[in-house]
């Protein structure tokens, strides 16, 4: 446990990069089945973390605020690709078909 360094949320660089999945570090893909193993979550809190409550209602926050930005998100795209496809470009074509392209 002394060598273990534990951070809450993600560090500013990476907070604005786009989360994937890393295949080779899941645990149902890498563990064998007779592997034991724990939740960190449940492990701190045999150790004295008493967090555990503020970082479920932070998290369920966050999670509001992310279905928020994903409507609005979603309301954008649908306006923009609405709007592209609205559009006459008959005249521009003209003009681009005259310069080659």
């Amino acid at each position: 446990m002394a060598r273990l360094a534990m951070f809450e949320g993600v560090p500013a660089p990476y907070d604005k990069v786009k989360r994937v999945v890393v295949p080779e570090a899941l645990k149902a893909i890498r563990m064998r089945a007779d592997r034991n193993f724990c939740v960190l979550g449940n492990l701190s809190q045999e150790f004295g973390w008493n967090y555990g409550p503020l970082v479920e209602r932070l998290e369920a926050q966050r999670k509001i605020k992310e279905q928020a930005f994903y409507a609005e998100k979603k309301a954008k795209v649908a306006l923009a690709s609405k709007a592209a496809g609205a559009v006459d470009l008959s005249a521009v074509n003209k003009v681009l078909a005259s310069n080659g392209f």
